[in-house]
């Protein structure tokens, strides 16, 4: 505890009722309505066009597609374009080895092998805040964004979301 002046130091700690006093007038300063801010959608923030990755294409090629465009996580749709799962980089690394960034040797498998599914999608008017959830819950880099045909129509990375958050100040932290 840091002292003040006319205190020795490694003085008492306050008591239990002092810490509650403390507490209480703490909570009588803040803002009776708390500006949480404007509210986001994820069409509003998601990255477009998104790349995908084929269900059917081998990790190897996955890896470069993930690699050439500087991205961790990609959305795998099936023939008929229909999201069916996210493959990471994570997810490669267990069927590839990587040096320098270049494929070394890779086993005989397909995305279909190595993605995470099934997969949590938004709908482009979910709540950012709950686009957030779902990323912290499920451990993810991104959540995929469709439209009511299925299609997916964009793409909400961590990134985009650090990105609104440094250019929309203020940013709104109270509870």
């Amino acid at each position: 505890m840091i002292s003040r002046d006319d205190d020795e130091i490694g003085a008492e700690a306050p008591s239990s009722r002092q810490r509650e006093d403390a507490v209480r007038a703490y909570r009588q300063m803040l803002p009776s309505e708390i500006d949480r801010g404007p509210l986001y959608h994820a069409d509003q923030l998601m990255s477009r066009p998104v790349i995908v990755v084929n269900q059917n294409s081998d990790v190897a090629e996955a890896w470069r597609t993930l690699r050439d465009n500087n991205i961790h996580e990609a959305p795998v749709v099936n023939d008929e374009q229909q999201l069916i799962g996210l493959v990471s980089e994570r997810d490669l690394l267990t069927a590839i080895d990587v040096e320098a960034g270049e494929v070394v040797a890779a086993r005989q498998r397909r995305v279909k092998d190595v993605m995470t599914t099934p997969v949590v999608a938004a709908e482009p008017v979910t709540d950012i805040r709950r686009v957030a959830a779902i990323m912290l819950h499920r451990g993810v880099e991104g959540v995929p964004v469709i439209a009511e045909t299925g299609r997916i129509i964009g793409f909400v990375s961590r990134s985009d979301i650090l990105r609104a958050v440094v250019n929309d100040p203020p940013l709104s932290l109270w509870r």
